[in-house]
């Protein structure tokens, strides 16, 4: 159950909360305990309404797309999806070219048959939740290692599985929660057509970009439409002319009547992680592991814009990835300066105290829990060398190096060549990837940035920790890395057309196990193995801090960290104050689009249509009384990534906006929530609805949904 690739030394736990209306990221079937403070803020609905398996429900409403790296919601019965424009870039990149640039232009099909299709994107829609702690723990014997335990619950959710998907198409997982202490089966349908119905240009979608990213005001139109197919009998199919489209259980209700100060307000997602219970030693290694992100992030990055900006085709092909890449840059910086702003080790200290205070107290806790926190303490600081090693073996080579983050992906096929067992659809799927992955390559500029990589490694990383590659950049080469990329790119077979393409068509052995960036990639793999495998006191360690906790505390309630899965989170809409002097509004107007146009910087560019309705004034019934025009609000709402897209809604489940950003003053939210700086960052839909309906005259969309005012 634990995952042990492509891990940082932390964890996912849970936080403890004093049941505040603007923290916790709730299970849905869980929330009757929540309801009474739900309630006196203003929300109309019940618990029934939101999660449900006998009738339909809000649930049925929002998607995770591609298992949960953003959010979606059924806005029609029709199957139509709206998310967040960053969610849907990695497909609106793909389907733009220099003649047809989609990404600078934006894209409205005016029928069904203009939408377009999208190999493996994926639409999740959540079928049922069963609460399956007990069966699983039941089989526990007693004082089992980690390793006993681990095999026991593997084996058991196969199990669990099994029987939850047996002769159905149903996809099931089977989540471990508050370390392990709980856990859950999560059914899904999983639907593979998933078409692009809309999106604004970047001047819109993407208005402010790297600038504003994680900024509050913000101006930012940040959505994107979907749709969903299924096969004529509503199971779900491949992509095929004979779909139809999906017909949900629920869609949601789109409301122009607008919204005040301290109106209720909720968010329905997949929120991929938080770490809220992490503790100060662990702090300590996330910031470290920043600090590093930011640095090696920072030069790769600008070196794409070097490229990027001299180049249209280029830009092209590197905007995702360049998105992708400084999201989470400026992310660890904002993170690091929260962590320490807020003083949180100092935080997470005095919890340690207390809880030890606690358990010191009685014979039996401190039998039980009493060597939790040493456990934890005594594994993370033995791993903090190799920590800062994996990060940086993580950010320099797998996510740095393209050509060996390729080769790497041919790893499993290695294996049934070594075999001679190849399996005919890796061979279509390898040839398909690689026709992605080549359309949007270009091997001079990842052969400038390996080499930058691999400089920075060796400069920042002591050579105990070097995969076997990079110790024969030393002794073979006599640390002339230059020289060894450059052999490298000569001789492999993944930043060549021809020779990868000749390769597929007739595979072998030697050819693969030869290849410099299959070599390097393989040394890296087996590096960062070495080097993430924590050692099992650290996970009981965390599991008896996290038991112990909700034992000390037994009047509060507890919601888990996020993990990908469904959650609710539920406050009100307003502004806040960051700094002395300095009071946010809780809303933006379109004056603030103007008000940072600069036709000289790309981020800050208006498009003429835009301010023709600006200037005009012609806002229609999405203005507000006044005839000013929204474009995003804030809300206290618990989110993180994950909840990109989600849907933010009133007190009647009607959507008002898609959640798509938190602010600079709260990157420290994932390990500790700032109640009174957290924001969630929404775009409201009535300025969606405003782009579509008088930018883009798409009545056909318009039309499909239902507007209430």
């Amino acid at each position: 159950m634990k995952n042990k690739f492509l891990l940082l030394l932390s964890a996912s736990s849970l936080i403890f909360t004093n049941v505040r209306a603007d923290e916790g990221m709730w299970l849905p079937f869980l929330l009757e305990k929540n309801m009474a403070t739900m309630t006196d803020l203003g929300f109309k609905l019940t618990a029934e309404d939101i999660y449900n398996i006998n009738q339909a429900c809000l649930k049925d409403a929002i998607v995770a797309l591609d298992g949960g790296s953003c959010t979606a919601s059924f806005v029609s019965a029709e199957g139509l999806m709206m998310t967040n424009h960053h969610c849907g870039y990695g497909e609106i990149q793909s389907h733009s070219t220099v003649e047809n640039d989609l990404l600078t232009n934006g894209f409205v099909a005016r029928t069904k048959a203009e939408e377009l299709a999208n190999p493996n994107k994926t639409a999740w829609v959540l079928v049922r939740v069963e609460d399956v702690t007990d069966r699983i723990a039941s089989q526990f014997p007693d004082n089992c290692s980690e390793s006993v335990r681990d095999s026991i619950v593997d084996e058991e959710s196969e199990k669990i599985i099994k029987e939850a998907t047996d002769s159905t198409n149903y996809h099931a997982d089977v989540k471990g929660m508050m370390f392990d202490n709980f856990y859950y089966l999560f059914v899904y349908q999983i639907y593979k057509d998933v078409r692009l119905v809309a999106a604004p240009p970047e001047s819109v979608g993407k208005f402010g970009a790297d600038t504003d990213n994680w900024m509050w005001p913000r101006h930012t139109g940040d959505f994107s439409m979907f749709r969903v197919y299924c096969a004529p009998d509503g199971s779900p199919a491949e992509y095929s002319e004979e779909n139809v489209p999906y017909q949900p259980k629920h869609f949601l209700p789109i409301s122009v009547a607008g919204y005040n100060e301290n109106d209720f307000a909720f968010v329905m997602g997949y929120p991929g992680s938080t770490d809220r219970y992490i503790t100060s030693w662990e702090v300590k290694t996330v910031m470290e592991t920043n600090a590093i992100r930011a640095k090696v992030r920072g030069e790769k990055q600008d070196i794409w814009t070097e490229y990027m900006e001299n180049d249209t085709k280029t830009r092209i092909q590197y905007a995702t990835k360049f998105a992708h890449s400084s999201n989470y840059w400026k992310y660890s910086i904002g993170q690091n300066r929260g962590l320490k702003r807020l003083h949180v080790i100092d935080k997470k200290r005095q919890i340690e105290k207390d809880f030890t205070d606690w358990v010191n107290a009685d014979a039996a806790r401190t039998a039980k829990y009493g060597k939790a926190l040493d456990m934890v303490r005594n594994e993370v600081e033995k791993k903090a060398d190799e920590a800062k090693a994996y990060t940086y073996v993580l950010e320099t080579q797998y996510l740095g190096s393209e050509i060996l983050r390729t080769a790497l992906r041919h790893l499993s096929f290695s294996r049934q060549l070594v075999a001679g067992n190849i399996d005919p659809e890796t061979i279509v799927t390898l040839k398909t990837n690689g026709e992605s992955f080549l359309k949007d390559y270009n091997p001079d500029i990842d052969r400038h940035v390996t080499k930058a990589m691999l400089k920075r490694f060796g400069a920042d990383v002591d050579a105990q920790y070097y995969p076997e590659f990079v110790q024969t950049i030393q002794k073979k080469y006599k640390g002339n890395i230059d020289k060894y990329v450059d052999e490298m790119f000569s001789k492999s077979i993944f930043c060549n057309e021809k020779k990868y393409n000749d390769f597929l068509n007739n595979p072998t052995t030697k050819i693969l196990l030869n290849d410099p960036a299959f070599v390097a990639a393989n040394d890296m793999y087996n590096q960062l193995m070495i080097l993430n495998n924590n050692g099992a006191e650290f996970y009981t360690g965390m599991r008896l801090f996290t038991a112990g906790l909700m034992e000390k505390n037994p009047d509060k309630l507890f919601s888990p960290d996020a993990n990908s899965t469904m959650r609710f989170t539920y406050g009100t809409i307003g502004g806040y104050k960051p700094a002395d002097a300095v009071t946010y509004s809780y809303f933006t107007t379109i004056e603030g689009i103007m008000e940072k146009e600069d036709e000289t910087v790309r981020e800050f560019n208006v498009p003429a249509k835009l301010k023709e309705i600006y200037q005009n004034k012609d806002y229609g019934r999405y203005a507000n009384p006044d005839g000013t025009m929204n474009v995003c609000f804030t809300t206290n709402n618990d989110i993180t990534g994950g909840n990109s897209g989600s849907p933010t809604m009133n007190a009647r489940g009607e959507l008002i906006g898609l959640a798509f950003d938190g602010n600079w003053e709260s990157m420290s939210g994932d390990i500790a929530f700032e109640p009174e700086l957290q924001k969630c960052i929404a775009v409201d839909i009535r300025y969606v609805l405003l782009i579509l309906d008088k930018y883009f005259d798409a009545q056909n969309l318009i039309n499909e949904m239902k507007i209430v005012e």
